[in-house]
């Protein structure tokens, strides 16, 4: 990804903030998702076609990891080795959510289209946040 097109998509030419602001991005996501699956895991789980217990441990893990991001999004210059376990841990989520709609979810078709997208946004997520710290590194 170009520096310019990075820099387009996070508004700042400071590779610094583009880390930043994609972190925060992924946080208020991430924590969005995970309040949702917390407040409303028995009707979400019936539209998705997944059980109900394991969206509420979903939300409580999505929630307690985006406050995570959150802090090292706060900080004015996020440590490279928190950013590359953030990356990780995105890339660990996109691929184990395609795993487990192949392997042992039964979606509905809501969840046939949801699962797939949550798991593109977050590799999206890990696309952008890797593109932005190699900008940091000369």
């Amino acid at each position: 990804m170009s520096q310019a097109l990075l820099a387009g998509l996070s508004r700042t030419t400071q590779p610094q903030s583009m880390v930043r602001r994609f972190l925060a991005l992924d946080a208020v996501v991430t924590g969005g998702n995970g309040l949702a699956y917390l407040a409303a895991s028995g009707p979400l789980g019936g539209l998705l076609g997944v059980d109900s217990g394991l969206l509420l441990e979903l939300g409580l893990l999505l929630t307690l990891y985006a406050a995570g991001v959150a802090w090292l999004a706060s900080r004015p210059q996020p440590p490279a080795l928190g950013v590359k376990l953030v990356i990780d841990v995105n890339a660990l989520w996109a691929a184990l959510s395609v795993v487990a709609l192949v392997a042992w979810l039964e979606p509905t078709t809501a969840g046939l289209v949801w699962i797939p997208m949550q798991a593109a946004v977050v590799a999206g997520f890990a696309g952008l946040q890797w593109s932005a710290l190699r900008a940091t590194t000369p």
